[in-house]
């Protein structure tokens, strides 16, 4: 695919990439306006947080969940940060990618968690449609891995196909694009002036 910007392994690069676009995990926050400004400010000066134990954990266990929808989806684990064709600040680095026989993109998404899901957090769904957006994918595969303490709770982790729809894609295209006009206006606006934009 030629529209990799960068790698994760090369952190700088990837972060670097990462910064002068929107992501999915963006994209994931973009519930409300007041979330809308949080990240537009965030994307301006960064963030102070810098990961904690689950996300810790979250990366430790994540190559050991990829092998294993490796081996049972037949989807290759990634880390290349894509950009969507035909605008390169929409971008999405989804944990798997896979190409069918028949030429379907298929993506996969994989998260731990200290909580039992009823059903997939709107985050992490609005995450998944980006990601299919940005990669043209037809589905995604979410897996996900309960633990208690830090321990699995289950032998597999328990996983969910999520299709592709097309009217959520299009309300996120545009609440990505109000972000990026956000983030302009409030480069643009006078020191003292930037976090009211």
């Amino acid at each position: 695919m030629t529209r990799i910007l960068a790698h994760s392994s090369d952190r700088v690069a990837w972060l670097r990439a990462r910064s002068f676009g929107i992501t999915a995990t963006d994209v994931a926050r973009l519930a409300t306006d007041a979330s809308l400004q949080a990240v537009a400010l965030e994307k301006l000066y960064g963030s102070g947080f810098g990961g904690n134990r689950y996300t810790d954990h979250g990366r430790e266990r994540e190559p050991e969940i990829a092998r294993w929808v490796e081996a049972e989806h037949g989807i290759v684990p990634s880390a290349h940060l894509f950009h969507a064709e035909g605008q390169r600040r929409h971008l999405a680095t989804p944990d798997g990618v896979g190409l069918r026989a028949d030429g379907r993109l298929e993506l996969a998404e994989i998260k731990t968690t200290a909580k039992p899901w009823r059903s997939i957090p709107r985050n992490y769904l609005r995450q998944i449609w980006w990601q299919q957006y940005v990669l043209g994918a037809d589905r995604s595969l979410i897996v996900w891995e309960q633990h208690v303490d830090f321990v699995p709770v289950h032998d597999i982790p328990k996983w969910k196909w999520i299709d592709r729809d097309e009217a959520e894609i299009a309300a996120l295209v545009a609440r990505a694009n109000d972000l990026i006009a956000l983030i302009v206006r409030m480069a643009n606006a006078p020191a003292g002036a930037r976090g009211l934009a």
